[in-house]
C-alpha cells in the first residue's frame, strides 16, 4: 500500500492533545486526564493514547485504520488490565462512532466533533438493545 487511505483523513481534525474530564456511573465526580492523538508515519493509522487520573479507569492505547481483512475501519483497542478489544470505527460529516457487537457487552460510542472541544459518549448493553449510558468523556484541545 502506497497511498494514503481517503477513509483516514476526516481523522485528521482529531490530532493533537486533548485535556479530558471523563465521568462514569460507578465513578463519583470527574476524573481528569488526557488523550492524544498521532499519525504512524505515512499517515495510514493513527495512534491514540489516554490516560485518566483515577484508578478505575485504565490507562490505554488504539490504533485506528483498515482491517487485515475486509472493508471499512477498525479501531484495536488496548489497556492496562490486559484488555483487548476490537471496534469498528467510521467518521463521517463530523461525527464519530465506533461499535463492538459482543453477546453480553454491546458497546457503542458517538461524539459529534468541533475543533476546540467535544463530548463522547460509550454505551453498554448487556442485554439485545438495552442501552445504558458507561464512559461520557468531555475533550478540550490542549494548549
Amino acid at each position: 500500500m502506497t497511498e494514503h487511505d481517503p477513509a483516514m483523513q476526516p481523522f485528521a481534525v482529531l490530532v493533537g492533545t486533548w485535556t479530558t474530564e471523563a465521568t462514569h456511573p460507578m465513578l463519583d465526580g470527574v476524573a481528569p486526564g488526557s488523550t492524544t492523538f498521532e499519525w504512524l508515519d505515512g499517515e495510514r493509522f493513527l495512534i491514540q493514547r489516554s490516560h485518566h487520573d483515577h484508578e478505575k479507569i485504565p490507562d490505554a492505547i488504539s490504533v485506528i485504520g483498515p482491517p487485515e481483512e475486509g472493508d471499512g475501519l477498525v479501531q484495536e483497542y488496548f489497556d492496562e488490565r490486559g484488555v483487548r478489544r476490537t471496534y469498528g470505527i467510521s467518521l463521517e460529516d463530523g461525527v464519530l462512532r465506533s461499535w463492538r457487537d459482543h453477546p453480553g457487552f454491546d458497546q457503542r460510542y458517538e461524539a459529534t466533533l468541533a475543533d476546540e472541544g467535544f463530548v463522547g459518549l460509550s454505551q453498554l448493553a448487556r442485554e439485545p438493545g438495552d442501552w445504558h449510558d458507561d464512559l461520557k468523556v468531555v475533550y478540550r484541545r490542549a494548549g
